[in-house]
């Protein structure tokens, strides 16, 4: 759960708040980050985004999501109420060097984007072989 806070640490991803100050309407995504021995799965709500206008990067350990998405009427349609406000979504992640950058991954399905960041080979656990003598 977000705090509030402008770092929360969970396993080896830290949250931070690192919104570029642009203009337009720009909304937080809410994820859910998930650990199993061989990766981290980070869940980012991004509705309304195309799979093909989000950005994802990673570069000096900070990981980030800038999903675009398309006004749903044009500046002329005149609202007589508007509750549900429509912008991009934008999410920066400072990851541990203990994940493999090449192997990071992002699937999107219904208004979720998936994101897998593999472990490192060898800080994933292993099963040692005994030998017999």
């Amino acid at each position: 759960m977000y705090t509030g806070t402008a770092v929360e640490k969970r396993a080896e991803v830290e949250v931070t708040q690192q919104e570029p100050k642009r203009g337009g309407l720009r909304y937080r995504p809410a994820v859910d980050i998930l650990e199993s021995s061989e990766e981290f799965r980070v869940m980012a709500d991004v509705p309304g985004a195309n799979p093909k206008s989000i950005d994802i990067n990673f570069e000096k350990g900070v990981l980030t999501i800038h999903a675009k998405v398309e006004p749903r009427h044009s500046e002329e349609t005149g609202h007589l109420l508007r509750e549900y406000g429509v912008g991009d979504y934008y999410r920066a992640f400072t990851v541990s060097e203990n994940i493999d950058p090449r192997r990071i991954s992002a699937d999107y399905a219904d208004g979720v984007l998936t994101l897998h960041l593999q472990k490192s080979e060898e800080v994933q656990p292993r099963k040692i072989e005994v030998r017999e003598n």
